[in-house]
């Protein structure tokens, strides 16, 4: 998914709960892992994005709690949307390596904030998005930090 095509689909769709879901369910055809967890997006525009999803039996633990990795597929998710509608359109990503701690059993729906300063355009480097998950308390229940590389995009 383009930033062009995420970002405008986004403005389309995101004014309503309908049009947030539908968008959801768009990057989750485009990257299909992430459906097992069933996110809605609630925020996406450059340097930002937010998404949740709902605990339920799938996603959670043997204790049942929310588990670990269903929150860190959340993380990679918004990370890696924000930084599709973030990096200039000269420019790629790829994500390369993820830094988490978990702080505290999720007991609740969760939700995901990522944000990202502003990428350079031109040179290679290395872009870190910081992600919090949040129980429905409000309370911190994980801290990721997502380098992704960027680079130019390879010329045609």
């Amino acid at each position: 998914m383009s930033e062009a095509f995420a970002l405008k689909t986004w403005r389309r769709l995101s004014g309503t709960a309908a049009g947030r879901w539908l968008f959801s369910r768009i990057v989750c055809f485009k990257a299909p892992y992430f459906s097992s967890i069933r996110p809605t997006f609630d925020v996406l525009e450059p340097g930002r994005a937010a998404a949740h999803f709902r605990k339920r039996r799938r996603v959670t633990n043997h204790i049942g709690t929310v588990h670990a990795i269903a929150m860190a597929n959340l993380c990679e998710l918004v990370a890696g949307t924000m930084t599709e509608v973030s990096v200039p359109g000269s420019m790629r990503w790829i994500p390369k390596s993820m830094t988490i701690d978990y702080l505290r059993k999720a007991e609740t729906d969760v939700r995901a904030e990522a944000r990202l300063a502003p990428v350079r355009e031109g040179e290679a480097q290395d872009a870190v998005v910081s992600v919090d998950v949040f129980d429905d308390a409000g309370e911190r229940v994980v801290r990721a930090d997502i380098t992704m590389y960027v680079s130019p995009k390879k010329q045609k």
